[in-house]
C-alpha cells in the first residue's frame, strides 16, 4: 500500500517536473520571440533569393555560405533583441500580456540575460569570421536593438519608426550585399515599411492605457483616438497609392501582381473597419495586416518559383 502511494507521488512529481520544464522551454521561446524569428528567417531567404539575388543560380546560392552566415547572425540577433526587449518591458508585459508573462515567470530574468549575452557573442563571432564589414553591420544592429528597448521605445514617434526600421534592417543589408537598387525594390520597401508602421501603431492603440502607466509615450496615448485613427487611415491610403504605383509603373508580374491588386481591397476593408472601430475591430485589423504580410511572402515565393522555371 505504501509502495503504491510512493509510486503515485513519484509519478505526480515527474509529471509536475516535466510540465515545469516544458513551461520553461516555451517561456524562453516566447521571451526570445522565436516564432517571429522563424517568420523573418523565411522572409529573408525568400526575398534574398527571389528579389535581391538577380543572377546567381540556385546551386551557387545554396553553397554561398557567406549569405547563410549573415542570415544566421540575423536570426541570433533577432532572438537576442527579443530577450533584451522582454527584459526592459517585463513590468508592462505583466499587464499587457499576462499569459506570456505567466509562462515566462518559470525562468529567472538572469537566465534570459545570460542567453542574450551568449546569442550576441555568437552572432558577432560569426559576423567577424565572415568579414569586418559584416561585423560592423551587426554591431550597429545589436546596439540599436538594445538602445530601442532601453530608451527609444518610450519616445513619441521615434519608437514606431525605430521598431519598423530595425525590422527591415536585415533586408536592407541583403539589398546592399547584392547591390539590388531598383524602383520596384524601393517601392516594395516603402510598402512594407508603411504596413509595419500601421501594425505598430494599431498595436499601441490596444495597449494605450498600459503604455501610459509605464511611461511609454506613443501616438495613441499622446493624441486623441480620433487623431490616431486619422493617422492610421492616412498611412493606409498612402499604401494604396504605393500599391497602384507598383502595379502600373514597375512591371511587377505573377502572383505578386495579384497580391498588390487584392491588397487594395484589403486596405479599403481595413479603412472601413477603422472608421468606427471598437477594441475587437482593432484586433481584427491588426491580424489582417499581419496575415497580409505573410501572404506577401508566399506570393513572392510563388512568383520567384514561376520566374525560375
Amino acid at each position: 500500500m505504501n509502495s503504491e502511494k510512493e509510486n503515485i507521488r513519484d509519478k505526480d512529481f515527474m509529471s509536475k517536473s516535466l510540465l515545469y520544464r516544458i513551461s520553461q522551454f516555451f517561456g524562453f521561446l516566447l521571451g526570445a520571440r522565436f516564432f517571429v524569428a522563424i517568420l523573418l528567417t523565411f522572409a529573408l531567404y525568400v526575398s534574398t533569393y527571389f528579389l535581391f539575388n538577380q543572377d546567381e543560380t540556385f546551386r551557387n546560392f545554396v553553397f554561398d555560405f557567406k549569405v547563410h552566415g549573415i542570415i544566421f547572425c540575423t536570426v541570433l540577433s533577432i532572438l537576442a533583441g527579443g530577450i533584451i526587449n522582454q527584459f526592459y518591458d517585463v513590468e508592462k508585459d505583466h499587464i499587457a500580456k499576462p499569459f506570456r508573462s505567466r509562462i515566462q515567470s518559470f525562468i529567472k530574468q538572469k537566465y534570459f540575460l545570460y542567453a542574450y549575452l551568449v546569442l550576441t557573442l555568437i552572432s558577432l563571432g560569426v559576423a567577424a569570421f565572415i568579414s569586418h564589414r559584416v561585423l560592423v553591420f551587426f554591431i550597429v544592429y545589436q546596439f540599436f536593438m538594445w538602445f530601442y528597448s532601453h530608451k527609444l521605445s518610450r519616445i513619441l514617434i521615434i519608437n514606431n519608426l525605430t521598431f519598423v526600421s530595425l525590422t527591415l534592417y536585415p533586408f536592407f543589408g541583403m539589398m546592399v550585399y547584392y547591390e539590388t537598387f531598383s524602383k520596384k525594390v524601393f517601392l516594395m520597401a516603402i510598402f512594407l515599411f508603411l504596413i509595419l508602421l500601421c501594425i505598430d501603431i494599431v498595436k499601441d492603440m490596444l495597449t494605450k492605457t498600459v503604455d501610459k502607466t509605464f511611461g511609454y509615450v506613443t501616438i495613441p496615448n499622446y493624441f486623441s483616438s480620433k487623431t490616431t485613427n486619422t493617422i492610421v487611415i492616412s498611412i493606409l491610403t498612402v499604401i494604396m497609392a504605393v500599391s497602384m504605383k507598383l502595379i502600373n509603373k514597375t512591371g511587377i508580374s505573377g502572383y505578386m501582381s495579384y497580391y498588390f491588386v487584392l491588397g487594395l481591397f484589403v486596405i479599403i476593408m481595413c479603412i472601413y473597419l477603422l472608421i468606427n472601430s471598437s477594441r475587437q475591430i482593432k484586433v481584427l485589423v491588426l491580424n489582417i495586416l499581419r496575415f497580409w504580410i505573410l501572404v506577401g511572402i508566399v506570393a513572392m515565393l510563388l512568383t520567384g518559383i514561376q520566374g525560375k522555371l
